[in-house]
């Protein structure tokens, strides 16, 4: 089975701290190239995350993003800093005192005014544990659904695949079968010329059987649908397996290519000429495609 490099997917997990929200997306890469972004809170998970998203994908380029999104309607929760509070206290008691000692007096500061000073009150902080260990939770479940994505659009392109082979195939068949045909026209043509040339009988038939040999060994293209063959079996036997195909299918798209240029090279006979072009569009319909298996 194959995936696609392309795909997206969306998780969410809520809790006291509001939801946590996960998007990934994944295009086409050469390589594996993830970018992590994450609130503040969670940043020092980063390496875990980074774990799992390249257990999940082999290749591919990864953009994924965690948001931290507060309770709608929900409440900050205060914590007053005790030891601050204490010594705020111990401070204005000693200013008040030192006032009156020189015949002043000042006013006691009021609780109101002790909580308006900077730093008594402040923000309870999240605990990162539940943070933490829902954010990998939902990491898990965006992976999986990314997965069973970009296996669905895989699919789709191994039927391509598949069919676009099972075409080439039978192209090959067609250019094997009219071979005999085309010998024995290249044989004839050669024939006529040499009968052309009013040689003697004995030189005239060495030179026939000299000249049909260069003929068809410059024409001689059964290792190129040979080779044709064996690679439509090689993209079945990589599309059946469990491994990462891409890097393998796009060699062999090279390979398919290759045999198709000096198969119409060599070709002699308009239909074989033909038959060649038409590979060529297959082969570059399933490349455009490969580019995208991971």
């Amino acid at each position: 089975m194959i995936r696609s490099m392309t795909g997206f997917a969306r998780s969410e997990r809520a809790g006291e701290y509001g939801a946590l929200v996960w998007e990934i997306r994944t295009v086409n890469h050469r390589y594996l190239e993830a970018a992590v972004r994450l609130p503040e809170e969670l940043r020092s998970a980063e390496g875990e995350f980074r774990q799992a998203i390249a257990a999940a994908v082999r290749r591919g380029k990864v953009d994924a993003t965690l948001q931290l999104r507060s309770a709608a309607g929900g409440r900050v929760t205060l914590e007053i800093d005790a030891p601050f509070l204490e010594e705020l206290i111990a401070r204005s008691h000693e200013v008040e005192r030192r006032a009156t000692a020189k015949g002043g007096s000042l006013a006691a500061p009021t609780a109101l005014d002790l909580m308006r000073w900077p730093g008594v009150l402040r923000e309870r902080d999240l605990d990162p544990r539940p943070l933490r260990v829902d954010a990998q939770a939902a990491l898990a479940e965006a992976l999986a659904a990314l997965a069973a994505n970009r296996a669905s659009e895989g699919a789709r392109i191994a039927a391509m695949l598949e069919a676009r082979c099972r075409q080439i195939g039978v192209l090959v068949a067609q250019v094997r079968a009219r071979l005999p045909e085309v010998h024995a026209r290249i044989r004839a043509r050669l024939e006529e010329r040499l009968a052309q040339l009013a040689l003697p009988a004995e030189a005239g038939r060495e030179r026939l059987e000299q000249e049909i040999v260069l003929a068809l060994a410059r024409t001689e293209v059964d290792e190129e649908l040979d080779r044709l063959t064996s690679h439509v079996a090689e993209v079945a036997q990589a599309l059946a397996g469990d491994e990462p195909a891409g890097r393998r299918l796009d060699f062999l798209m090279q390979e398919f290519n290759r045999e198709a240029n000096t198969l119409s090279s060599k070709s002699q006979d308009a239909e074989t000429t033909r038959a060649a072009v038409d590979m060529k569009v297959l082969i570059e319909q399933m490349r455009e495609q490969v580019q995208n298996v991971e």
